[in-house]
C-alpha cells in the first residue's frame, strides 16, 4: 500500500490563507519504497484544499484529506506528472487516509471537472516568476509581507 513518508510539519503564513511546510514531506505513489516518491520540499506554500467557502461544512480546507492535498497542491504547482495522474494520486492518498469513499469520489470528481482553473494559473505564475517554493523560511511578519510569493 501506498504511504505518506513522514509526519506533515507546516506553519501558517500572515496571510491567512497559507501555509509553509517546515519538514520533508513526501508520498510513496502506488505502493510503499515503489520507487516513485513525490517529495514536496521544505518551503513549500499550500492553502491545503482549495475548497470553496460555502461548501466547508462539507469539505473544509483541512480534513482528514490535509496530507493528500498538500501532495495534489505540490504535484499541480511541479508538474511532473500531467494532470489526470496528479488527480489520481490526490485520490489514491485519500484512500491511503481512510477517507470516507463519498468524500474521496466528490473530491476526486471536483478536481477532475474544476482543477484546469489551478494548473493553469499555476502555469501561468510559474512563468512570471511567483514562487511556491520559499529559498527561506520568513523568520518575521515583515520578512514574508517582502517576499514575492503568490501575488
Amino acid at each position: 500500500m501506498s504511504r505518506f513518508t513522514e509526519i506533515l510539519q507546516v506553519a501558517p503564513l500572515p496571510d491567512g490563507r497559507n501555509w509553509v511546510i517546515l519538514k520533508d514531506f513526501g508520498y510513496d505513489v502506488g505502493g510503499e519504497n515503489s520507487g516513485e516518491t513525490i517529495n514536496v520540499p521544505i518551503g513549500f506554500v499550500t492553502d491545503f484544499a482549495s475548497v470553496p467557502r460555502p461548501l466547508w461544512w462539507f469539505a473544509p480546507k483541512w480534513g482528514r484529506y490535509g496530507n493528500a492535498a498538500v501532495i495534489h497542491d505540490f504535484c499541480y504547482w511541479d508538474q511532473s506528472y500531467d494532470r489526470r495522474k496528479s488527480d489520481d494520486v490526490f485520490k489514491e492518498g485519500m484512500q491511503v487516509l481512510k477517507v470516507g469513499r463519498i468524500k474521496t469520489w466528490l473530491l476526486y470528481y471536483a478536481v477532475r471537472y474544476f482543477g484546469r482553473m489551478a494548473w493553469n494559473a499555476n502555469k501561468r505564475r510559474k512563468r512570471r516568476g511567483v514562487q511556491k517554493v520559499l529559498e527561506k523560511l520568513p523568520e518575521k511578519v515583515s520578512d514574508w509581507n517582502a517576499m514575492k510569493v503568490l501575488k
